[in-house]
């Protein structure tokens, strides 16, 4: 098995359970190759369970693949249920093996990339953002640098996207934190209820008006007012709120006296206002009002790599919530997940996988408990695995590069491989390790 692999793997091995539990705490390797037919009962498969067990207490992130006789499928379910994450089937193929291999370190790698977002050390420091693909880390990068501004920003992209996270992640990181972050929908309220929740009324001003009352601008004066679905507001409400933005008073609706208000207005919409202007729908004046900055969110299908990355991260979170925290995909879910088109992006993706997450039996979620089908892959698409394994390669390292912003050390640690290591990668397969050539 050692002859299996390339150079660039560090291969240890172990021919009992307790040399595998010492090299487990000492080399803590990311995938882990174990045969169930272990010493002192090297004709069943009980010392191999004892083992897994134990390797998924002390290392629970690792990747065990479990490896098996050819009539020994029963065992090998029984090892997936417990957490394994792949079998092989004996006897050995070389390239088969090492592209198994290579798939978990992948997953690993993933998952990796997964833990670094959510403790914020993917450089974006923007709580609940769950992105690695390069499209979304520049998203990310952009909306660091505008955060401290108070650059009135619109915010595009379709339905279940994430809008109002980055609204509330322009609001978080801004000098406004501390203050209020009011939020409305345009298309949520009446027409003729929207002037009144935006700009607030005096008493009397309508019949029901017993009282005064502020609109959500004047809730959010010091922080931040979002102004969702904008491009459902009405033609005659668009020629007030120009007037705010302008001049930054709002005027009550039934009062002559002006109120400043000190407020940073950030908009979403999942329409295309340029369309909208050409259809008379939408004032142009309003539209390069509102657009000082503009955020375009790419969907799920877009984003390289994302929808598996952040599929683990609702797993994770959703397990924990519903009291199963040991969840993990099976290998037919993974290439559901990557391969659907996930037209609600992330709102149906929390559906789904939260639908998963209760209809699940075992530890491993499948493509059926997402109620996706899983693809077919044609005869032909596996022939060259030496192929594959360089194409996955050379795609896992571009996005280390683009992860790391292209700090080498970095992007070793999140590959897991020594710098020497990359530095042979990114010259066997000609990749250009500087930032000018960030866009793959």
């Amino acid at each position: 098995m050692r002859w299996c692999f390339s150079e660039d793997l560090e291969v240890t091995v172990a021919s009992d359970r307790d040399s595998a539990l010492a090299a487990l705490r000492r080399v803590e390797p990311e995938v882990v190759t174990l045969d169930l037919g272990l010493p002192p009962d090297p004709g069943g498969a009980s010392e191999g369970f004892s083992l897994l067990e134990e390797i998924l207490r002390l290392a629970p992130m690792t990747k065990v693949i479990v490896v098996t006789g050819r009539e020994d499928k029963e065992n090998a379910v029984k090892a997936i249920g417990m957490g394994a994450s792949d079998f092989y089937q004996k006897p050995l193929d070389a390239d088969i093996l090492t592209f198994v291999v290579n798939r978990a370190f992948r997953l690993a790698e993933l998952e990796k990339e997964n833990q670094a977002l959510c403790r914020q050390d993917n450089g974006t420091n923007i709580r609940g953002i769950v992105a690695a693909s390069p499209q979304m880390l520049t998203i990310c990068r952009t909306l660091e640098k505008v955060a401290p501004t108070d650059a009135t920003t619109l915010i595009t992209g379709e339905t279940g996207t994430g809008k109002e996270l980055l609204a509330r992640a322009l609001h978080e990181l801004s000098h406004r934190a501390d203050s209020p972050f009011a939020a409305i929908n345009c298309a949520a309220i009446p027409e003729n209820l929207l002037e009144s929740e935006l700009f607030g009324f005096e008493k009397g001003s309508f019949t029901g008006a017993t009282q005064s009352k502020k609109g959500k601008i004047e809730n959010a004066n010091g922080g931040t007012l979002f102004l969702d679905e904008i491009g459902d507001m009405p033609m005659a409400l668009q020629a007030k709120l120009l007037r705010f933005l302008q001049e930054r008073v709002v005027d009550r609706v039934g009062s002559v006296k002006p109120i400043p208000v000190d407020v940073r207005v950030v908009c979403a919409t999942h329409r295309d206002v340029r369309k909208l202007i050409d259809s008379g729908d939408f004032r142009e004046d309003l539209y390069y009002r509102i657009s000082e900055i503009t955020l375009d969110i790419p969907a799920v299908r877009e984003r390289e790599g994302d929808a598996l990355v952040i599929a683990q991260s609702l797993l994770k979170t959703l397990g924990k919530q519903m009291d199963r925290p040991n969840l993990a995909f099976s290998e037919d879910a993974i290439n559901a997940i990557t391969s659907y088109a996930w037209p609600g992006n992330v709102r149906e993706m929390i559906n789904k996988i939260k639908r998963a997450t209760i209809m699940a039996e075992g530890k491993r979620v499948t493509s059926e408990d997402l109620e996706l089908s899983c693809p077919e892959q044609s005869p032909s698409a596996l022939i060259n695995l030496r192929q594959v394994r360089e194409q996955a390669e050379k795609k896992a390292i571009l996005q280390a590069l683009q992860t790391s912003g292209f700090n080498m050390a970095q992007a070793s640690r999140l590959l897991g491989v020594t710098r020497p290591t990359l530095y042979n990668l990114t010259d066997k397969y000609k990749i250009d390790t500087s930032a000018a050539t960030s866009e793959v």
